[in-house]
């Protein structure tokens, strides 16, 4: 039998049943966070416009490209390849983007090739920084997000970072 068919439905009935039986009127708490969830959908269109036309621009504008060749040399003194730049300066933007950068550079190198997991493992290590801070933080109306936007950054330096080294050592 798979269980992994019967988990959510599982989940869901056990809600329903133990709301229902601590007298919570389960279909109306639905009813009212469906309503809220929209609302709050809503409210985060304007960031995410925001967002994507900021992306665009960066791209656009030639900024990546500059940026790149920019670490270029230094990046090469310790042995990171180039190629992976890109990506790590659009995954705190862009999860989409940073996906697609990820899939271009899987499709040309293999996805067995030293690029292809380092591009894997630093999806998978760091997070969509900015994206958050600016839809989620935006959202509820937080103004205040500099310590949360150090943080993040830094976290995802650290995931970088922590990418690069240990696939080095694993597949090097």
């Amino acid at each position: 039998m798979n269980v992994s068919i019967w988990i959510i439905p599982i989940l869901i009935a056990f809600v329903l049943v133990y709301g229902t039986w601590k007298r919570v009127p389960t279909y109306e708490s639905f009813v009212e966070g469906g309503k809220e969830g929209l609302s709050i959908a809503i409210s985060i269109v304007p960031y995410l416009i925001g967002m994507m036309v900021a992306i665009s621009v960066f791209r656009a504008s030639g900024a990546m490209a500059f940026v790149s060749d920019l670490l270029k040399a230094p990046l090469d003194m310790i042995g990171v390849p180039t190629e992976i730049v890109p990506l790590a300066l659009i995954r705190p933007i862009s999860g989409t983007g940073a996906l697609a950068m990820t899939t271009d550079i899987i499709r040309t190198y293999g996805p067995d090739s030293f690029l292809g997991r380092l591009a894997s493992t630093m999806q998978g290590s760091t997070d969509t920084t900015l994206y958050i801070l600016t839809v989620y933080f935006g959202a509820v109306g937080i103004k205040r997000m500099g310590n949360a936007l150090k943080v993040g950054l830094l976290a995802d330096l650290v995931g970088i970072i922590a990418a690069i080294i240990f696939v080095t050592i694993v597949f090097g």
